[in-house]
């Protein structure tokens, strides 16, 4: 599933393309994506200029004057960023016109979302979006804040990261490498942690989502890029995905386990209780 550092890149590569232009056209496809998807979007939108396009956590918002477009990729979803008149596949649900320029969104498993908010509304208490946590890219992701939300929890760290009623977009992938990173066993409980290794853990997240966002991502299954490339983030795991082969600092094997039905990947040398 895309996380955040995927979403980010998608939402760079088509806000240099499209922000300031007018929706010329477009068509839907499909009835239903995750929510129906009214076959009368495209028509709606028809001479509005995209005023900008934002993220909240997983979330893409394209802005435009009556209201915003809310887009979920799924499990498998993209957004393509393609000629005008390029012919549509089997899983091309949405295209939105932009004079030569066309975006399609592409989803094989049909998880993604599209839902229009009206500006009349504040988006931000939509339902989708007014439990979400924290964004951990944000100024605000601090240690001493995350060791403060953490206290009294027994969680285990590296699911409790992964929930996104505290904190948005980390994802499977990325809070296996940031804890990796930050020399702290997954299976630690949250509550434990004390503030000193917090304030290794908080750099060591940043650093991870920005690596893989300077990296274009990580292209394991279905993401690709707006241009079409792929993501090699992949390339740099520490621990994901690696069980068996040595540790790029300790040289002992990965380890894996199942947390919350996920798989997990440390290295029980470097990372510690």
């Amino acid at each position: 599933m895309p996380e955040l550092p995927e979403v980010e890149v998608t939402r760079r590569g088509i806000a240099t393309e499209l922000v300031g232009r007018r929706v010329t056209g477009g068509v839907t496809r499909t009835a239903r994506l995750r929510y129906p998807l009214s076959p009368e979007l495209p028509g709606s939108l028809k001479g509005e200029t995209l005023r900008d396009i934002g993220r909240r956590g997983k979330y893409l918002l394209l802005d435009f004057d009556p209201g915003s477009l809310l887009i979920h990729l799924g499990m498998s979803g993209s957004l393509r960023l393609l000629p005008s008149g390029t012919a549509a596949q089997k899983h091309d649900h949405l295209d939105l016109e932009f004079g030569e320029r066309l975006l399609r969104l592409r989803d094989p498993r049909r998880f993604g979302a599209v839902l229009w908010l009206a500006a009349a509304d504040d988006i931000y208490m939509h339902p989708l979006l007014a439990s979400l946590g924290i964004e951990p890219l944000a100024d605000d992701f601090t240690p001493r804040w995350l060791f403060a939300a953490t206290r009294g929890r027994n969680v285990p760290i590296k699911p409790l990261l992964m929930d996104s009623h505290l904190v948005v977009g980390i994802g499977n992938i990325y809070a296996s490498e940031s804890l990796y990173r930050a020399g702290i066993d997954p299976r630690t409980p949250a509550g434990r942690i004390a503030l000193k290794r917090y304030e290794r853990l908080v750099p060591a997240i940043r650093a991870t989502l920005q690596a893989a966002i300077r990296a274009g991502g990580s292209s394991l299954r279905d993401f690709i890029h707006s241009d079409g490339s792929s993501g090699y983030f992949q390339q740099q795991y520490f621990v994901y995905g690696r069980t068996g082969e040595a540790c790029r600092v300790c040289g002992k094997p990965i380890r894996n386990l199942r947390q919350g039905q996920r798989a997990t990947f440390f290295c029980p040398h470097c990372q510690r209780p």
